[in-house]
């Protein structure tokens, strides 16, 4: 054990490092970390966890997601959709109000709040505009990109009706409603501050922009005009929600275990086997003085091949043989991965690329995608390559932080004969490369945007190649982009899963990715943490979040 780690658990343990300054005074703080720095809080350039996590408290858009990640009303009370599938009509709340700031045109119309002015359709008409605008560059445009053609696309009938017409119809469209990315701001505000708005941001949300240190804090604090209400009570419950940014994974789980962090996200191999047995269980020592929490995450971990073999990058690269990838699919023990380098904090990948946790995941299909070295070798043998003999050496471009997965994957693939060179790049290196096209072999991985099995399946649709779409191994199939196709404008749910289910299985015949493991959440949160809860988006919804005195 990490000398360091063994003396915070000791004191953890012992109560003495308690800190209970989110409490003072009467106030309740919640206080989590986010290691990876957050870049903007302009929900435009909501690109990642680190930056949702934060726009999500100071930002509403028409729809939301509950916590089964159903589709729900927001500023949005409730809509219609045309029987084509094409228009969508919302009708708006009017007791929605932007954040005071100095720059908002105010209505007057809350005396309490003279600084601020009701949320009308014509923001959305703003706002989606902005998203969507080329000088904005924001990387969320592609959201919108099933509208039809502008301005027909988005017009407010009135200060309380927005319609929203499609080129086709796209069942998951008000998933796509959901994410940050399509949150309503104040166009006097952006106006006026230009690129600046990512440093004093102004919306409708549960919390309000207080302050920002880059690398050292963020304060929101409550926003004592929302909107939403629970039970006769306005939410949100806590007075205030501060952000740090300690960038060392296991630094900040000592942080949680002092009770300096209310809540804690994810596992890391510095401390996996501190806070979890190998069964994925919470270590007995730290059993009674935190909460664990675990479900099903909608991220799909794979290596995957780039496929174009006529490009140089493949050429005599063993890869290009099906047989091959489905070799070292079948060849390494994806169980004994998941029990040894990821306490079992995931299901092992011999299914598709659509995870559990989808209505349209396809457990019934397994496409002998298990451990079966026996016949991996007979699949070298009939590529030519008995034993691994005379096949050239491949290459697996990984990161750091996975760095020990694919050790563990070449050790196994080595006993087939299979010669294996691991190539660690840094992470923001390691994604331009394979959205530039120069990896044949990478890790990747694909979390959630919303929840409908097509964002996974666009990833192999023919139109999508990188770099003007997430098609990264360059995967091409006329059947399967016809099934894409016809289930993008496939309204019935049930229709729609068995083109999804079709689709996963066609590709993952042809192997363009080896599936690692579908994801769980772990969150970690103080006894003291009421309301809380996880989804499979591992969305951050703090609205709902009491903190009450702590009992140490």
């Amino acid at each position: 054990m990490n000398r360091l780690l063994g003396l915070s658990i000791v004191l953890f343990l012992s109560g003495s490092c308690r800190n209970d300054r989110g409490t003072q005074s009467g106030k309740s703080v919640f206080r989590y970390n986010e290691a990876s720095g957050i870049t903007s809080l302009d929900p435009a350039f909501a690109r990642d966890q680190a930056n949702g996590w934060a726009t999500s408290q100071m930002f509403n858009g028409l729809l939301q997601f509950d916590d089964s990640l159903k589709v729900i009303p927001c500023i949005a009370k409730d809509y219609q959709v045309s029987e084509d599938g094409r228009t969508y009509t919302f009708h708006l709340r009017t007791d929605v109000y932007f954040h005071e700031n100095q720059y908002i045109k105010s209505d007057k119309s809350n005396l309490n709040f003279p600084d601020s002015r009701k949320v009308l359709a014509e923001d959305f008409v703003y706002s989606f505009h902005r998203l969507t605008n080329p000088s904005t560059a924001s990387p969320g445009a592609w959201v919108l990109q099933k509208l039809d053609t502008f301005p027909d696309a988005l017009t407010a009938r009135n200060d309380s009706t927005l319609v929203i017409r499609l080129r086709e119809a796209f069942a998951p469209f008000p998933g796509l409603l959901c994410m940050p990315y399509c949150s309503v701001v104040p166009r006097e505000v952006v106006t006026a501050l230009g690129n600046d708005f990512r440093n004093h941001p102004c919306g409708t949300g549960p919390f309000v922009f207080q302050s920002w240190k880059e690398g050292s804090k963020l304060i929101l604090l409550k926003n004592r005009n929302y909107f939403e209400v629970e039970q006769g009570n306005r939410l949100p419950y806590l007075d205030a929600v501060e952000v740090y940014f300690i960038n060392d994974k296991q630094s900040a789980f000592i942080e949680f275990l002092k009770g300096n962090l209310d809540f804690f996200s994810g596992l890391d191999a510095s401390y996996k086997d501190e806070l979890l047995t190998r069964l994925g269980s919470l270590q007995p020592r730290h059993q009674g003085h935190f909460n664990l929490e675990t479900e099903p995450y909608l991220n799909t971990e794979y290596l995957g091949v780039y496929m174009d073999s006529s490009s140089e990058l493949m050429k005599n690269n063993p890869l290009n043989r099906v047989e091959i990838r489905k070799a070292l699919s079948l060849g390494f023990d994806k169980q004994k991965m998941m029990a040894y380098l990821r306490n079992n904090m995931g299901t092992p990948g011999m299914y598709g690329i659509v995870p559990p946790g989808l209505p349209s995941f396809d457990s019934a299909s397994q496409f002998a995608y298990g451990y079966d070295p026996a016949l991996a070798r007979n699949l070298l043998m009939s590529a030519g390559f008995p034993g691994g003999r005379g096949m050239p050496e491949i290459i697996l471009s990984t990161t750091n932080s996975y760095l020990d997965l694919c050790e563990y994957i070449k050790s196994q693939w080595e006993e087939l004969g299979v010669k294996v060179k691991i190539d660690v790049n840094q992470a923001a290196i390691h994604r331009k490369m394979v959205a530039e096209k120069k990896l044949a072999f990478f890790r990747a991985s694909w979390i959630a945007d919303y929840p409908d099995a097509e964002n996974y399946l666009s990833l192999f649709y023919s139109p999508n190649f990188t770099p003007a779409g997430p098609n990264y191994t360059h995967y091409s199939n006329r059947e399967y982009d016809s099934l894409y196709v016809s289930s993008c404008s496939e309204v019935n749910d049930s229709i729609r899963y068995v083109l999804y289910r079709k689709m996963d299985r066609l590709m993952m015949e042809q192997a363009p990715v080896i599936i690692l493991y579908y994801d769980r959440i772990l969150r970690l949160t103080q006894k003291n943490i009421e309301g809380l809860k996880a989804n499979a988006m591992n969305l951050l919804i703090l609205k709902r979040v009491r903190k009450t005195a702590s009992s140490f």
